[in-house]
């Protein structure tokens, strides 16, 4: 604990996004379909190191977002989780939990709430939020000046604090009036030892109404036999240890919570380690409420069976007039393991620096009181230089920072390192109503963020999918796509040899090792994986330096199979690929037939880069047997297929969606493949003037003539911005991170005006209507969204590569 000077918000950068305490929408998005999940708009930034579980409080400020299980989703306001704040002064005294939501079921009736703003001009405060950062600042309520700073130590190229599972919440406190304040902070959390797993082990896989594949999560909430509190104290820090009775090794689920927070000789500091979060709380709300003060009592008895216990920490303070204060408490929590299916077991990364018994919430709560204003030093570091560029509209800083959300709250899993993976293996869902890992083709423009931020931890996941493409999985599966349209499905192999796979696997099962877990389409069949995973690898090699030799060659035999398979869809020999009529490609509701503008750009970009691939293998003298004929192959391949792809799909204002449905629509992501190739410094793919004519009809047919430019640019439209069919689904969304994708390569192109008008127009509909730390795949004209805490959306990253 520190004196500083007087809090103030100008501590916050003004990029942050702000909305006032408890203030709701009045028309939030609404999910497509019913069966997605909707927790509503009631979304904070999370808190949590990657892959170690992440906790989220809102702008309410409930806590009630629980990633602890790796990859599942529990959301859920926990009422006794919370801080509470009393003061005393002028002999008046106030007291209320910081939540502007009570509990809903009667318990906590004792205490006071707090009260939420009626509107942004009238207010009881602020939130505000820059990725890792966030901050409340109360207003007109108290006498005394009251902020919040909380965070978890996440900044750039750091790959052992980014993985621990602790927040830190640093406290200001300062008396503007001319008479002494007394003020007390208390933290209270219920012990949830053993509550986030899955007590259905091996879930039966369903398929949902969207025809995407579904398993029961029901995590062990409530049961807390054996549960007990544990007060640990010495001469710098005080914290309450939450653990569990007879745990040696423990499960997924088991481990250990820790509160904690400094000693000070300003403050006095009270506990009390067991009392009842499902009664009226008066057991502890009378005492903190009469004075600021708890019992201390310590009580270190198990809770019996259909009992719940949880413990309290309370600082009390007095400020003369003028005077500041700085306090930080820690919520850590160590669960050191992720179960798969039954008996796949993966420990967590941050346990390489603390160990795997489970009982290291105190210690990595400690390091954080510690460490804690160093790691803020680190995080401005970081942020400080994009932060102060005069070139970036606040909206766009805001949504750059705070879209890595993902990297935290999207079912993150960050196991330990190896000789095999000296960083771990990672990965990130495609999003919680997908809950598969790390989708190649949705990953082509989402993880930029992870590439320049993490380069090693993309590296890992690129790694991963070089592995699992021999691989195979002649079991059979239903296929949803024909179920959503009331067609007979024909059944398809799980994963043929050669095929690149579309997905590292699903949590209920085993990441990593069983792929092409997705089953919505036969992704065995789709034209765009194979393609995607070897411009990641190019790219991947390209900004990391361009040295990284043994990456390449580790992923060379995984590019020549699965081109060589791709190749096989070429059916009359022009050189490329076609599509087959079903939707065999990421717009997976979306038909195309013959040569593709999209599948068929990113083929030639693709067959580009694994020449320049084998040019930087031999130049290195790395043995690789036909190394050159492989060459030579693909410039063969190449050599053929450019100009079809220019003769059939180019029509003088843009490039038709294929060439062989008859289709009039412009597609908004017609020339990705085009962006990639001048991404990595290849030969465009087609003539400049033709990609500048077609950036232009997208921008003006999706875009402008898409509602006026309010919402984004739809996926494909007629030139005079009509749809096509209007009942079409893909064609009529506006996807975050497709368009994210496409404002890259305007700014690739020198249209940068059009760009930010393109990515303003997507983040107002996100940040402005209670989308924010849940970004969606995609939005609707009519305020309904898909698929939320998206992978797709870290697009955004790439503007930023590409304006750097």
């Amino acid at each position: 604990m520190d004196s500083i000077k007087k809090p103030s918000d100008k501590a916050i950068p003004s990029c942050a996004w702000s909305r006032a305490i408890g203030l709701g929408w009045e028309q939030p998005y609404t999910v497509r379909k019913a069966s997605n999940i909707d927790d509503g708009p009631w979304q904070g930034m999370p808190l949590g190191g990657f892959g170690a579980g992440c906790i989220g409080r809102s702008s309410r400020g409930d806590f009630n977002l629980w990633h602890i299980d790796g990859g599942e989703h529990t959301w859920k306001n926990i009422p006794s989780c919370q801080f509470s704040v009393f003061e005393s002064s002028n002999h008046q005294d106030i007291t209320y939990a910081l939540s502007t939501e009570p509990s809903n079921d009667g318990t906590l009736s004792a205490w006071q709430f707090y009260p939420q703003s009626e509107s942004a001009a009238d207010s009881t405060g602020t939130y505000h939020a820059l990725y890792p950062r966030s901050w409340f600042i109360y207003e007109n309520v108290f006498q005394a000046q009251l902020s919040c700073q909380q965070f978890s130590p996440i900044w750039a190229d750091n790959y052992q604090e980014s993985s621990y599972p602790v927040a830190v919440f640093v406290w200001n406190a300062h008396n503007p009036t001319n008479a002494p304040i007394t003020l007390s902070i208390m933290l209270t959390w219920q012990n949830m030892v053993g509550w986030f797993t899955n007590t259905v082990k091996s879930p039966e896989v369903q398929m949902r109404d969207d025809g995407s594949p579904v398993y029961d999560y029901q995590p062990n909430i409530g049961e807390s036999k054996d549960n007990f509190n544990q007060l640990i104290t010495n001469s710098q820090y005080i914290g309450c240890v939450l653990d569990r009775v007879g745990i040696v090794e423990p499960a997924e689920g088991e481990g250990t919570w820790c509160i904690a927070t400094s000693k000070h000789p300003k403050v006095e500091i009270f506990h009390h380690t067991r009392w009842n979060p499902t009664s009226t709380g008066e057991d502890i709300w009378r005492s903190f409420a009469e004075n600021g003060s708890l019992a201390n009592i310590t009580d270190e008895t198990p809770a019996i069976q259909n009992e719940q216990i949880a413990a309290a920490i309370a600082v009390r303070f007095t400020l003369e007039p003028g005077e500041t204060l700085s306090i930080p408490f820690a919520i850590a929590w160590d669960f050191p393991v992720t179960e798969f299916a039954s008996g796949i077991i993966y420990k967590r990364r941050y346990t390489d620096f603390f160990g795997v018994n489970g009982k290291n919430a105190l210690n990595i709560a400690i390091t954080a009181l510690e460490e804690y204003q160093s790691w803020l030093d680190q995080i401005q570091v970081w942020q400080q230089p994009i932060i102060q560029r005069q070139d970036l509209p606040d909206w766009f800083k805001m949504a750059l920072f705070n879209e890595l959300y993902d990297l935290t709250a999207g079912g993150t899993l960050w196991s330990t390192a190896s000789t095999r993976d000296s960083f771990g293996q990672f990965a990130v869902l495609e999003c919680l109503d997908y809950r598969w890992y790390e989708s190649l083709d949705v990953r082509l423009y989402g993880s930029f963020g992870l590439l320049i931020l993490f380069p090693e931890l993309e590296k890992a996941v690129i790694r991963a999918f070089a592995r699992a493409i021999s691989d195979s999985d002649e079991n059979t599966r239903v296929i949803g796509y024909y179920y959503t349209i009331g067609a007979e499905s024909p059944l398809a192999v799980r994963k043929v040899a050669g095929a690149t796979p579309h997905d590292l696997g699903a949590p209920n099962e085993h990441v990593w090792e069983k792929t092409n877990y997705t089953s919505y389409q036969d992704c065995n069949q789709w034209k765009d994986l194979g393609c995607d995973f070897v411009l990641q690898v190019y790219r991947d090699f390209i900004y990391t330096g361009s040295t990284d030799i043994k990456f390449l060659g580790d992923c060379w035999n995984a590019i020549v199979e699965t081109l060589n398979y791709l190749k096989a869809f070429d059916q009359d020999g022009d050189g490329i690929p076609e599509n087959s009529g079903a939707p065999d490609q990421t717009f997976d509701d979306w038909r195309l037939q013959g040569v593709s503008a999209y599948c068929g750009g990113l083929w030639l970009a693709a067959l580009e880069a694994a020449i320049a691939i084998s040019e930087v293998l031999s130049s290195q003298s790395v043995q690789i047997e036909n190394l050159a004929a492989q060459k030579a192959v693909y410039q063969n391949w190449l050599e053929k297929s450019r100009p079809v792809y220019q003769e059939k799909l180019w029509n003088g204002k843009f490039y038709r969606l294929d060439s062989e449905s008859g289709s009039e629509v412009v597609m908004a992501d017609q020339l990705c493949g085009q962006f990639y190739a001048r991404l990595l410094q290849l030969p465009d793919i087609v003539p400049n003037e033709c990609t500048i004519t077609a950036l232009n009809t997208v921008y003006d047919a999706c875009f402008l003539k898409f509602h006026e430019g309010k919402f984004g640019a739809a996926n494909g439209l007629r030139l005079d911005g009509s749809p096509e069919n209007p009942d079409a689904t893909h064609p009529l969304e506006v996807w975050t991170g497709i368009n994210f994708g496409i404002a890259a390569f305007l700014v690739q192109m020198g249209m940068k005006s059009e760009a930010f008008k393109l990515t303003e127009a997507v983040v107002n509909q996100i940040y402005e209507n209670g989308l924010q730390f849940r970004t969606p795949e995609a939005i609707t004209a009519v305020g309904t969204f898909r698929a939320c805490v998206y992978l797709r959306a870290m697009a955004i990253w790439g503007i930023y590569l590409m304006l750097d």
